[in-house]
């Protein structure tokens, strides 16, 4: 009976001295990423020269924002928020802005490109949108090209936060300009799409100078996502007249359609209503000036329904026809009191949309832009006429239809 109470003993200390060591290498770990996250670049060799720390161990860093994580595994309440992420030192670093650290980090071997929750730390320094970290870390063998998770690259990242100068560094060092993602998205879809902020309810000029340094050093704009979208149908889907024009002066396909078969005139109408912050009969105005097919005049009445409350954006689609008729659909499309406010517009609009012709200078109006089809926004503007009859011919809205 004696041999079992030491044996049992024996267990227990070895279970405390393993318990010790966890410990200790929990406090090790605090201590590191503590010196990390003030950027104590002397502490950070300290550790990494009196101890036994790996210098790539994986911390567990608090990250409500996900800027180290591209994906949070094994969490399906759909009311559980994990708030911290897996990092390695070097991920803590562009994190905190921590320069001085991470150079410490580098020269004593720390692994540049693994990801151990998705993400490299070329990705968290774009997140942060941190110009010298990224330097740095592209000096000593970042891969420009690496992809997360959801299949980004640090060109993706850049795009979708609107960092254009991380944007153009990426292009100057090689990054692909027509990478896509795992959604077959290019940093110019990106771009495209987050160039809207729908909770301020405005246009994100940042983005759009990116999509201007893309398109500058040769992004495709006729690429198109899983669903078939272009960076078009995304700015269209916005309602971001700035990007639409831009993407059509580089040769973007006013009529290419998704898998649905909408193209980006489609989507206008689809969203017209709910941007009341966006100019959309400018959105209208340059689509048609490059093309775009006009809507089916026995559908017309959809026009109606969906730009009902914007008399500027249904004249200027109406004046795209030589000539079309009303039906009673189209009056069943305007809500009353819509009608009422803007009856002198409507009342233009019925009573020119009638069996007999338009006049004369609407009539050579559409001549001219059927010679010129998808060449009107350039073309009329080398014309030599006078200002007023070059918006005339532009489809420049004026408030009545004549």
């Amino acid at each position: 009976m004696s041999g079992r109470p030491r044996a049992v003993l024996g267990l227990e200390e070895e279970d405390n001295r393993t318990l010790s060591r966890r410990e200790a290498d929990n406090l090790l770990k605090t201590r590191f990423l503590e010196a990390l996250t003030r950027n104590d670049a002397v502490e950070v060799a300290k550790i990494l020269r009196s101890t036994s720390i790996d210098i790539d161990t994986v911390l567990d860093v608090e990250d409500r924002d996900m800027i180290l994580a591209s994906y949070k595994q094994g969490y399906w309440l759909p009311s559980y928020k994990l708030e911290t992420s897996w990092a390695m030192g070097l991920h803590v670093c562009m994190m905190y802005n921590a320069l001085e650290s991470a150079i410490v980090l580098l020269q004593n071997g720390a692994a540049v490109n693994r990801k151990p929750n998705g993400k490299t730390p070329l990705h968290v320094a774009c997140t942060v949108s941190n110009a010298d970290c990224v330097g740095l870390l592209l000096e000593w063998g970042a891969r420009i090209n690496s992809i997360e998770e959801n299949q980004d690259t640090p060109l993706h990242t850049a795009a979708r936060y609107g960092i254009p100068e991380l944007v153009a560094f990426y292009i100057a060092h090689g990054a692909d300009i027509n990478a896509v993602n795992g959604y077959m998205e290019t940093p110019l879809i990106t771009a495209a799409f987050w160039a809207m902020d729908i909770r301020e309810r405005t246009y994100n000029s940042e983005h759009h100078l990116v999509c201007r340094i893309l398109l500058d050093h040769n992004a495709n704009p006729h690429l198109y996502e899983e669903d078939d979208k272009t960076a078009l149908h995304k700015a269209c889907w916005n309602c971001d007249h700035v990007l639409i024009q831009m993407l059509l002066e580089a040769g973007a396909k006013t009529n290419a359609m998704d898998v649905n078969g909408c193209a980006a005139l489609q989507y206008l109408l689809k969203v017209t209503q709910i941007r009341p912050w966006a100019i959309p009969e400018r959105c209208y105005q340059l689509l048609l000036n490059y093309g775009a097919a006009r809507v089916y005049p026995p559908q017309f009445h959809k026009v109606l329904q969906a730009c009902h409350e914007y008399p500027r954006a249904v004249e200027v689609m109406v004046n795209s026809y030589e000539h079309i008729k009303h039906t009673k659909k189209w009056r069943a499309a305007i809500p009353e009191a819509v009608y009422e406010r803007y009856k002198t517009f409507y009342d233009s609009l019925f009573a020119v949309c009638t069996n007999n012709p338009r006049t004369l200078q609407h009539l050579a109006r559409c001549a001219i832009r059927a010679a010129m089809s998808y060449r009107c926004e350039l073309g009329v503007q080398q014309l030599f006429l006078p200002s007023s009859v070059k918006k005339y011919l532009l489809l420049e809205p004026v408030g009545i239809i004549y």
